[in-house]
């Protein structure tokens, strides 16, 4: 099932011209995720987000900090 979302159409308009046409474009595009606009759901969707990370790799805190100080003094005396 296609939703259609009204948005505006991309036309050059002068400052004060207020935009009253709109296009419609369907969800499978606007579905996509896009890390620039904030995710607004519910609790439930939230903590499935959550448990979808954490099916991920997970990486011990003192491994990521050793890790890390590897690279940084790699990263420093790269530098030189």
């Amino acid at each position: 099932m296609k939703k259609k979302i009204q948005q505006p159409k991309k036309d050059d308009l002068g400052v004060n011209e207020p935009e009253a046409t709109y296009e419609t474009v369907s969800t499978e595009i606007v579905d996509k995720w896009n890390p620039n606009k904030p995710f607004h759901g519910t609790q439930e969707e939230w903590w499935e987000h959550f448990h979808e990370i954490e099916k991920g790799k997970f990486t011990p805190l003192e491994e990521a900090n050793k890790k890390f100080e590897e690279w940084k003094e790699q990263y420093l005396k790269s530098r030189l």
